[in-house]
């Protein structure tokens, strides 16, 4: 505590009993905050109002980084719950980190992690952040062909798993943030009887990835508005019954640029044209040669470091579904094997650079990318889009339309 002038502080009433004040909050005083609120009677008061008062510093902390940083005043109003990720997951800050940012967008604090409730059936990372099962399976290795039950379980999962991306579609628009969309994704699954397979999937904090402009994949939901002209990807995948169910689209904000538009229709055709080409016996590598010929046509890129993978009772297993040409993925296609295709395509350079919060990829170069995602079952004659659009999905794309 610092002793400050009695005439200056003469009229000041403690911030706790409201007795006449003469001690003021050092931290307050080091970031020049208003002395109301900041004055105390004694280092008693001082100490009993402490858990209530420091929010004031982080408060002022943030607002003085959203005058350093471009688009910071955007950020919702935070408390003492929200902290900067770091370590993928494992580490929290109340300071921005430093970095060599590629593009304008920054993140923000994230809020506390959500509770599932105990009679959700949960995988088994979701106490301690450490898959057990999954990185040891024979699965990693060999491709499974799914029984008619558990084809039926995923089914399942998968409807549940587009009605919860439909549901965060419709409140997308701007002024909404990101961890507004978790808290939705959040609750939707939790409604129907699911877990939220990200969440603390390897320590990841959240319920889903939102990925905004120039963010590849992997975003974390955060306190950051979106804003008029933004596009913003978010990737949902759903544990129920045992198997796991997931998809992504990218969605408009408000009004966006052509350019941003012929980016995600351009993604969304990839994934299309991709997709209409899953039978039995074709190369799991034709799928990036496919991707890759249309991303090229229309002067894009396709991005090498994330691939679609298998899926089932694992989140992530054999096989391996690079979606960039000249690709090495081994094996053919068979009837009951389910994978996901989710190309990544990038309106600059192909590369990417990793945030310090250990999960957030973003563009080298700091232009935008944009992402569509389904599960997919081989069928004896061709394919099942396992995570389709319904009828009730929300009119979001106008080339569906036309």
């Amino acid at each position: 505590m610092t002793g400050g002038s009695e005439v200056a502080i003469a009229t000041l009433t403690c911030a706790k009993c409201s007795k006449p004040a003469n001690l003021q909050c050092p931290k307050c005083v080091e970031l020049k905050l208003p002395r109301e609120g900041a004055a105390f009677c004694t280092q008693d008061c001082f100490k009993a109002s402490w858990s209530s008062h420091k929010s004031v510093h982080l408060k002022a902390k943030l607002s003085s980084l959203a005058t350093e940083t471009p688009g910071e005043q955007n950020a919702a109003s935070p408390s003492d719950d929200w902290l900067y990720c770091l370590r993928k997951g494992q580490a929290r800050t109340p300071k921005i980190p430093h970095f060599d940012w590629t593009g304008t967008l920054r993140p923000y604090p994230i809020s506390k992690k959500r509770i599932v409730p105990a009679h959700i059936d949960q995988p088994d990372w979701a106490i301690d952040g450490i898959p057990k099962i999954e990185p040891n399976s024979d699965l990693q290795h060999v491709v499974e062909i799914k029984t008619p039950e558990l084809i039926q379980r995923m089914r399942e999962t998968c409807r549940i798993g587009r009605e919860v991306l439909d549901a965060a579609a419709r409140i997308i628009r701007p002024g909404v943030t990101t961890d507004e969309i978790d808290a939705v994704v959040h609750e939707t699954t939790v409604a129907a009887g699911g877990y939220p397979s990200p969440l603390n999937y390897h320590f990841f904090p959240k319920s889903c990835c939102t990925s905004v402009n120039e963010v590849i994949c992997h975003g974390i939901p955060d306190a950051r508005k979106l804003e008029d002209g933004d596009i913003v990807n978010v990737d949902v995948t759903v544990y129920y019954k045992g198997v796991h169910g997931d998809l992504n689209e990218t969605f408009f904000v408000g009004n966006v640029d052509e350019a941003s538009q012929r980016l995600v229709q351009c993604t969304y055709e990839c994934l299309e044209k991709a997709i209409s080409i899953v039978k039995p016996g074709v190369r799991f590598r034709e799928i990036g040669e496919i991707i890759n010929r249309h991303a090229s046509m229309s002067g894009l890129s396709v991005v090498k470091s994330y691939c679609g993978h298998g899926i089932g009772e694992l989140f992530h297993c054999a096989p391996n579904i690079p979606h960039y040409s000249r690709n090495k993925a081994v094996g053919v296609m068979k009837a009951g094997q389910t994978f996901t295709i989710e190309p990544m395509i990038n309106a600059g350079v192909w590369r990417d650079r990793m945030w310090p919060d250990g999960w957030t990829a973003v563009t080298a170069d700091g232009k935008r990318s944009a992402q569509f995602e389904h599960t997919l079952l081989v069928t004896e004659t061709g394919v099942e889009v396992l995570t389709a659009r319904l009828p009730t999905s929300p009119k979001v794309y106008p080339w569906l339309s036309s």
